[in-house]
Formats: C-alpha cells, structure tokens, sequence
C-alpha cells in the first residue's frame, strides 16, 4: 500500500493511526514533495469512476489561486493530471493505492471496507 499524505494534515494524521492501529503495512510519501506519478493518478481515476474532480483538493489555497473549479473544468484529464503533478498540494489527500485497489481522503467506513476491518 502506497499512502500519500501531509503531515500537518491533521486527517491524513488520523487515517495514518487508524492504519496503524490496524496492523496495515504501507509506505508513506510527502505529498507536496513527491506527488503520485502520472500512472498512479491514472490508476486512481479508475478507482474514483474517472472523476478529476474527486482527485481535488478543493481546500487548499493553492486551488483558489489557480482560479478553483472554473480553472479545472476547463482542462481534459490530461491536463489535469500534469498540473497536479507539478503541485501536490492540489491532491486530495490522503491518496491511497493498493495493488487492487485506491481512496483519496479519509472516512472510516470506507476504509474499513477497502482496507480491513
């Protein structure tokens, strides 16, 4: 399991402990450091029912500079992919890829049913 996230994230905190609690093994990357490759935000896609929006961090300052969800409705998946790319800060995290299966952010129920009990 690859885990992407922020560590003054305070919910990537809470889903890396809620792993951790649960004995799951992962490798955790700096998301703004080392953002998911084109292949994982792909990947990802396909687990999100091909919506780059889902792949958003709609939060972060920096997508309300680049002008919010009017700057990115205007970009093929392609695009969106290289700008998230160049700024991992503007994915939503935590970013989570198994072998099968991937989740951005965290709710509970919905790891438990991806990840274990």
């Amino acid at each position: 399991m690859k885990f992407y996230g922020y560590a003054g994230c305070g919910t990537c905190r809470k889903a890396k402990k809620w792993l951790e609690d649960r004995n799951v093994a992962f490798d955790e990357h700096p998301i703004r450091d080392t953002p998911p490759s084109k292949a994982e935000l792909k990947r990802m896609l396909g687990h999100l029912d091909q919506q780059t929006k889902r792949l958003l961090n709609t939060s972060s300052k920096d997508y309300r500079e680049l002008g919010g969800k009017a700057y990115f409705e205007g970009l093929s998946v392609d695009e969106t992919i290289a700008v998230l790319r160049t700024n991992g800060n503007l994915i939503k995290r935590p970013f989570v890829l198994t072998d099968d299966d991937g989740t951005v952010g965290f709710k509970p129920e919905v790891w438990a049913e991806k990840f274990g009990p």
